[in-house]
């Protein structure tokens, strides 16, 4: 009986939504590797202070937790990019290191995006997880990538459908993710971004249960590695309070150089 009321207790006093972490926090821009280049992208997410109720029974509980992956890519095509994420892991203040699945991706651009006033592109996510990452052994993302280069002004739009096989369409999460950068030169950008995850398409959770949260970012591109860093702020009781965030991005080989 105690046990019973203990449990009542919990459920009343935390959101009745809590969301899982993520290894990645970025905004696609449409920007691909050239054909027959190989790039890495190092992910590195940690969350000094975060939602201390796992988003599922036995998942991982993202405060004081570091997420990551190393995400390699390929540029088939001046349209197409290949990717591959491995390994995706975490180290965390209860369970240490561990290693949470890996994913594929697919992503399909406009040629030369990066250099064009409005650009369009879709990207494509598939993912196998551990028990502990996701309630859901496999998953996938559909983010298509709309955005204007207004120089020095960059807007991009991510409407992301998460997708865990449930429910069809209605029973896709909508989490988009937006992002507005000034360009102070073509080495130093500084940029807002916003993370937000409203529920499924068929029933949006309450407000005060949703995910939203504001990032101010800073990127530099340097002679050896692009830095992208940034620091986020949790809007409602259902976000992290305070997540840190930082990505090194190289390119590793290419096929035409000698």
């Amino acid at each position: 009986m105690r046990g019973l009321v203990a449990i009542g207790i919990a459920l009343v006093a935390v959101p009745a939504v809590v969301f899982a972490q993520t290894d990645e926090i970025q905004v696609y821009d449409g920007a691909i590797a050239e054909p027959g280049v190989f790039n890495l992208t190092w992910h590195n997410n940690f969350t000094p202070d975060g939602v201390k109720t796992p988003a599922f029974p036995g998942g991982l509980i993202n405060n004081k937790n570091l997420n990551g992956v190393t995400e390699w890519a390929y540029g088939v095509t001046d349209w197409f990019e290949a990717g591959l994420y491995l390994p995706l892991y975490s180290i965390s203040e209860r369970r240490g290191p561990t290693i949470n699945g890996g994913k594929i991706r697919l992503l399909f651009a406009v040629p030369k995006a990066d250099e064009r006033r409005f650009f369009y592109a879709a990207n494509f996510e598939f993912s196998y997880n551990s028990r502990h990452w996701d309630d859901r052994r496999f998953t996938s993302e559909i983010r298509p990538i709309i955005g204007w280069h207004l120089h020095p002004v960059d807007i991009i739009v991510n409407p992301i459908l998460d997708n865990s096989y449930y429910g069809g369409f209605k029973g896709l999460d909508f989490a988009p993710a937006t992002r507005v950068a000034y360009n102070f030169s073509p080495n130093w950008a500084l940029a807002a971004e916003e993370y937000d995850d409203f529920g499924r398409l068929r029933d949006f959770y309450p407000v005060s249960e949703q995910f939203h949260q504001i990032y101010g970012v800073v990127d530099h591109k340097t002679k050896f590695v692009d830095i992208e860093f940034g620091v986020g702020v949790g809007l409602t009781g259902a976000t992290d309070k305070i997540t840190l965030k930082l990505m090194l991005m190289r390119d590793l080989y290419s096929r035409n150089k000698n």
